[in-house]
């Protein structure tokens, strides 16, 4: 059994620890046009109260990481991509996750951001490889690695573990320290494969037993295409924390969502007293 690690962001005046034993670090995504009409027209218009917005509710409903995206079809990434940071930056103290695929644009990301940020992602392809592990060694970033290369996607939880073990060997080659990897085992939807939520849960505990890394996942692709998909998500993603997953990458603002990262923390002894569950329950009976 590897040792378990523990990965430390910041901003400029707060730390979050991503540790497995624990409390689950929620990072929140709706800061992300992608399939979000209302906020792909507000960053085209230039306008980001609606950024500020989902900022301060995600962090106020336990995101305690916020995932910053603002790939617009047609814009300045890289200019974009820091006028959003620093509208999150202005509004919460919370550490960011830096969402691009563009390497100028995260370049840019990381020499605006102050504190350590989380980058999202690089992968198993070599173009991803020496584009992005050079960035996140200069910067003194962590990163998340997707099991994912040249040959695409891996259909089995092998095939996924051995793309993790060739990121963190790309990355340990440039010095980059095993607790600043967090492997991905990407969350293909159940809805046109019913094996997928099973693969990903295996690869998660394969992930953890071999290299003991932190693991995230984008928990709500399992549900795409299905009926009632947030009791799905909500299912998965206490399932995927029993299995190893530190660090979803969800919606905080799901009442189903919250409550199931809460209860799984409980039952596995990371509530004290209960006190995180009671004072959500509390939350929830004052809002109603």
């Amino acid at each position: 059994m590897a040792e378990y690690l523990t990965t430390s962001l910041s901003s400029t005046t707060k730390t979050a620890k991503i540790l497995r034993g624990g409390p689950t670090v929620i990072i929140g995504e709706r800061i992300n046009p992608t399939g979000r009409k209302v906020m792909m027209a507000a960053l085209q218009a230039g306008d980001y109260d609606l950024v500020r917005q989902d900022a301060q509710a995600q962090v106020a409903a336990g995101a305690a990481v916020l995932d910053v995206n603002a790939g617009v079809p047609g814009g300045d990434e890289p200019v974009l991509l820091c006028k959003v940071m620093q509208a999150v930056m202005e509004t919460t103290y919370a550490p960011l996750c830096i969402d691009t695929a563009n390497p100028a644009a995260l370049e840019a990301a990381l020499r605006l951001y102050s504190g350590k940020a989380l980058v999202n992602s690089v992968n198993g392809e070599e173009d991803s490889l020496k584009a992005v592990l050079p960035l996140v060694k200069e910067h003194g970033a962590a990163v998340i690695g997707l099991c994912m290369d040249d040959e695409g996607i891996p259909k089995t939880a092998e095939g996924r573990l051995a793309v993790a073990g060739k990121i963190i060997e790309r990355a340990g080659r440039l010095g980059i320290p095993l607790e600043d990897i967090i492997i991905d085992p990407l969350t293909l939807t159940m809805g046109s494969d019913s094996q997928a939520g099973r693969v990903t849960l295996e690869t998660v505990r394969r992930v953890v037993e071999e290299f003991g890394v932190n693991v995230s996942m984008g928990a709500s692709n399992v549900s795409f295409g299905l009926p009632d998909r947030k009791y799905v998500n909500a299912t998965f993603i206490a399932m995927a924390i029993q299995a190893g997953v530190t660090c979803p990458i969800t919606n905080p603002l799901v009442t189903e969502v919250i409550a199931a990262i809460l209860a799984a923390d409980l039952a596995l002894g990371r509530d004290n007293y209960a006190m995180r569950w009671i004072k959500a329950y509390r939350k929830r009976q004052q809002a109603a």
